[in-house]
């Protein structure tokens, strides 16, 4: 249940992110606001290391494989993708679109065993829900 909790939080909080980055890149630039996003991120969580946690940052060098350090990249272009979506469709069509694809790939990445997450046997039921969401998208968008 906690984790469902999370799960929605994490939404609620992404929209309401790309909804105040889209506004501050309406003054700044996107990659003005883009650094001030990763860099506040980056402050904060060096104060949460401060309090909750004291693991050696050299810790960081033993991860593998290395890939998985592109995290940080990812997230300047989730920040970017998300301020322009939001910009051209909206918050509400942006985030249909955004969850849409994230529960795809997702999947994706679940059934093939990608990046090292445990392979997933396909489940049409699985498959049927994600082509009812892609009906619910065009719903969504239909005048």
């Amino acid at each position: 249940m906690v984790g469902f909790i999370i799960a929605l939080l994490s939404g609620a909080l992404m929209s309401v992110q790309g909804v105040f980055n889209t506004q501050v890149t309406k003054t700044t630039g996107m990659w003005v606001s883009n650094a001030w996003v990763q860099l506040t991120a980056f402050l904060l969580c060096v104060v949460a290391w401060f309090f909750a946690g004291r693991d050696s940052v050299m810790t960081i060098a033993k991860v593998e494989p290395k890939y998985v350090l592109l995290g940080g990249v990812i997230g300047a272009g989730i920040t970017w993708t998300v301020i322009k979506s939001m910009e051209q469709l909206g918050p509400a069509k942006a985030a249909l679109l955004i969850v849409i694809s994230q529960l795809i790939v997702a999947y994706v990445i679940e059934v093939l065993g990608l990046f090292g997450v445990e392979k997933q046997p396909l489940e049409w039921r699985r498959v049927i829900g994600m082509i009812i969401a892609l009906v619910g998208v065009g719903i969504f968008q239909w005048k």
